[in-house]
């Protein structure tokens, strides 16, 4: 990884906006679209071509290996306050033993969102509710190689976006109701998990929580 990305960043200090904290990583999204030579590239507005489907063996091998473990995992650190790259970036970190042309195409569609992206982030606001919601989905065997499903879920503290997820199962499902079944026990785990942090904080919640 190159000196501009090998050591994480300090998280931008939590800006104060009009209505919250708006903590945000333009700068470090700026170091990865320079470290890709893509300054003047042509920007999209989401990461992903929903109808592309990687697969482990399709198309010639990338000539770069280097270069792309670095731009990967440096977008798995900009997923800390870019949710929305999640699903995208867990996509591109699946194929780091045997990286392809193809592979690189996404990486770089990733890059291209982030160019018409570049002041996305979280915001963070003074809630009235403080009822805790998760939201969970999973596709059907979605890997063409492995024919495993993906699954991904978030959880919302009141309005706030405070934990998200996007993962490859472990196993195979035989319907799609089993992998949505899994795709909510991540969940569940998830917020349960939470709960017990917020008792330990000594801020217990009194709501259910809701999926």
């Amino acid at each position: 990884m190159s000196t501009t990305l090998s050591s994480r960043p300090q998280m931008a200090p939590l800006t104060p906006h009009a209505h919250g904290l708006f903590p945000l990583q333009s700068q470090y999204a700026k170091d990865i679209i320079n470290r890709a030579t893509m300054n003047k590239c042509k920007p999209y507005t989401t990461p992903v071509d929903l109808s592309a489907k990687l697969s482990a063996t399709n198309g010639p091998l990338f000539s770069d290996p280097t270069l792309y473990r670095s731009l990967a995992g440096a977008l798995q650190y900009l997923t800390f306050t870019r949710a929305d790259l999640s699903h995208a970036v867990q996509q591109i970190c699946l194929f780091m033993h045997e990286l392809r042309d193809v592979h690189f195409a996404f990486l770089k569609r990733i890059i291209r969102s982030l160019q018409g992206t570049i002041h996305y982030g979280i915001r963070l606001v003074k809630s009235p509710s403080h009822s805790p919601v998760a939201y969970s989905d999973a596709d059907w065997g979605g890997c063409p190689d492995s024919r495993r499903s993906t699954s991904g879920y978030c959880v919302f503290l009141g309005d706030n976006l405070i934990s998200w997820s996007s993962k490859r199962q472990p196993t195979v499902s035989r319907s799609s109701a089993e992998a949505e079944h899994r795709g909510v026990a991540n969940a569940v785990a998830e917020a349960t998990w939470i709960r017990n942090l917020l008792i330990e904080l000594h801020t217990p919640l009194r709501q259910t929580s809701i999926l």
